[in-house]
C-alpha cells in the first residue's frame, strides 16, 4: 500500500513546497502555509503502473438532442444572471461578503424551484435546520417543498442525494469551506479538504445529471477563499457584491460557460428577502441632485443589460503634500490616469487638488467607458459648473486624449432614451472607409448626439470664462 505523503500548503494561494517557512515565496503572505497530509498515490502494478479501462467516444453531433433544458426560477435577475437558468449537470459557485445575503438568495431561488417540480436539497454546513427554517418563515417560504440537511461530510451528503424515488435535480451546499472527506488528514477549510470535497461533489454531480450550487466564502480582498483551481473547476462563478450600508446589491457573473459573462442582476434587499429591481437605471437616479457642479451621467453596459448611473466628483484645494484621492465603486488607477491627461493634454490644473469620485448608489463599474463621464464630472467640479441636466456621457479616454469607441452605443442611447435624456456625448463613430460627421440624430428617437474625438472638445462643450481652470487655495 503506498504511504502518504506530508507536504505543506499556503492557504492562501495553494502553492506546495517541501518544508515550512513563515512566508509563502508564491503570494508573499505571513503565517499562511500550513501541514498537511495529501492523499495516497494510485498503487501501481506488477510493471510499474495501472492500466486504465477503455473509454467510449461519442459524435459531436447528436441529431436526437436538440435543446438542452434549463431549471428556470422565474426570478428574472437570477435567471438572467445564470445565463437563463441552472443547466443539469452544472456546477455554481458564488461568492461574497458575510452577511451580504447570499443564502437568502439561494434559499429564494431553492424555494422557486421546488414549487415547479424540481427536487432540491439544501445542505448547511454553517447552521441548523431549525435556523434555516426560520429564515424560510421569515421570507414567507415556508410551505415550499425543500429538503434541509445539516451535514458536512461529503460521502454521507452523497449517499444521501442518491435515495429517494425521484433523483435529485439541484443540490446546495452552504458553504463548500465547511465540508470535509474523512479520508483526508486535513481539517475542513483548508486548501487540500476544499479542492477534494468540490471535486467529489462535481464529479457525482455531473454523472448524475445533477446542478450543483455552492457557496464560497471570500478573503479581505473580496476573492473566494480556498485554491484558484475551484473556481476552474465550477462551471459558473458569481459574486453577490454591495455596501451594506446600500439597500441594493448586484449578482455578478464572471464565468460561465453556459452564458455571457459580466452579466449582472440588480435586487434590493427589504424586510421580506431579495427584491428584483426592474429597472435599476430609474432607481440610481431616483435621488440626483442636478443642479449641483460635479455630476454626470453615465450610460454603463453591465454583460447584456444598459444601465445610467450617476457619477460624482469632488474636487477641493487641499493643505497636503500628497493629495487625497478617494474613489467609491471605481478603479483608482483610472482616475489617476484620467487626471493626468486632463492636466497634460487640456490644461485643467488638478493633481494639486484632493479629489472624491463616487458611483452613487452603491455599484461598481469597471468598464473603461465610465472616462468621459468621469472627465465631465471632475470638470464640472472644478469649474464649479453644473453639467446640463438631460445629457448623458460614455467613452473610453487614452493616454493621449483621445476618445474611443466603446461597445453596443446604440443600447446605451435606447436605454438613455427612455428615460428622458435629450442629449449624448460619445466618441467619434468611424465607419469603413468614411468618418461620420458632426452632431447626429439617435436611430429612432430623435436625441442628440455630440460625438468628439478628444477631451479637448469635452473641456470647451462646458467651459466657460469666468470660471478658473486651476484649484487654487
Amino acid at each position: 500500500m503506498a504511504k502518504s505523503k506530508t507536504s505543506y500548503i499556503c492557504q492562501s494561494c495553494g502553492a506546495v513546497s517541501s518544508r515550512w517557512a513563515g512566508k509563502c515565496e508564491s503570494c508573499e503572505e505571513w503565517n499562511t502555509i500550513t501541514q498537511e497530509v495529501s492523499e495516497a498515490s494510485i498503487p501501481k502494478g506488477m510493471n510499474g503502473s495501472k492500466k486504465g479501462r477503455r473509454i467510449d467516444f461519442v459524435s459531436l453531433n447528436d441529431p436526437s438532442r436538440t435543446e438542452y433544458p434549463r431549471h428556470v426560477s422565474g426570478i428574472e435577475e437570477f435567471d438572467r444572471t445564470v445565463g437563463g437558468g441552472l443547466v443539469p449537470g452544472s456546477a455554481a459557485l458564488i461568492g461574497g461578503d458575510p452577511g451580504i445575503g447570499k443564502s437568502t438568495l439561494l434559499l429564494q431561488a431553492v424555494c422557486a424551484l421546488s414549487k415547479k417540480g424540481v427536487r432540491c436539497v439544501y445542505v448547511s454546513g454553517e447552521e441548523a435546520v431549525d435556523q434555516v427554517r426560520m429564515r424560510a418563515q421569515r421570507l414567507g417560504l415556508g410551505e415550499a417543498p425543500v429538503e434541509l440537511a445539516s451535514a458536512t461530510n461529503v460521502r454521507d451528503i452523497l449517499a444521501s442525494v442518491e435515495g429517494g424515488e425521484r433523483p435529485v435535480e439541484l443540490l446546495v451546499i452552504d458553504s463548500i469551506q465547511t465540508m470535509y472527506i474523512d479520508n483526508v488528514e486535513s481539517s475542513p477549510g483548508t486548501v487540500t479538504q476544499v479542492r477534494t470535497s468540490a471535486q467529489e461533489i462535481i464529479r457525482h454531480a455531473k454523472a448524475k445529471n445533477m446542478a450543483v450550487l455552492f457557496v464560497g466564502h471570500v478573503t479581505k480582498d473580496g476573492q473566494i477563499a480556498g485554491p484558484r483551481v475551484l473556481e476552474h473547476m465550477v462551471d459558473t462563478v458569481l459574486y453577490f457584491e454591495g455596501d451594506r450600508s446600500h439597500q441594493f446589491r448586484i449578482l455578478r457573473s464572471v464565468k460561465n460557460r453556459f452564458g455571457p459573462t459580466d452579466e449582472i442582476g440588480v435586487f434590493e434587499m427589504a424586510g421580506s428577502g431579495l427584491v428584483e429591481v426592474e429597472n435599476p437605471s430609474e432607481i440610481f437616479l431616483s435621488q440626483r441632485n442636478q443642479d449641483v457642479a460635479g455630476s454626470a451621467v453615465l450610460a454603463a453596459l453591465e454583460g447584456s443589460r444598459p444601465m445610467l448611473v450617476e457619477v460624482q466628483a469632488l474636487v477641493a484645494p487641499s493643505s497636503l503634500s500628497s493629495p487625497r484621492r478617494s474613489v467609491i465603486g471605481w478603479d483608482p488607477n483610472r482616475l489617476a490616469m484620467i487626471v493626468a491627461v486632463l492636466e497634460t493634454r487640456v490644461g485643467v490644473q488638478i493633481s494639486s487638488c484632493d479629489i472624491f469620485l463616487n458611483i452613487a448608489g452603491g455599484i461598481r463599474i469597471s468598464e473603461p467607458a465610465a472616462d468621459l463621464a468621469v472627465a465631465a464630472a471632475l470638470i464640472s467640479a472644478l469649474q464649479n459648473n453644473p453639467l446640463p441636466a438631460e445629457t448623458v456621457f460614455f467613452g473610453e479616454v487614452g493616454l493621449a486624449g483621445e476618445v474611443r469607441q466603446v461597445a453596443q452605443p446604440d443600447l446605451r442611447l435606447k436605454e438613455a432614451t427612455k428615460l428622458g435624456f435629450k442629449e449624448a456625448i460619445i466618441p467619434t463613430i468611424k465607419k469603413k472607409g468614411a468618418q461620420s460627421a458632426g452632431p447626429r440624430k439617435a436611430a429612432a428617437n430623435e436625441m442628440r448626439v455630440s460625438e468628439i474625438d478628444h477631451v479637448q472638445m469635452l473641456a470647451d462643450l462646458f467651459s466657460t470664462n469666468s470660471a478658473p481652470k486651476v484649484c487654487a487655495a
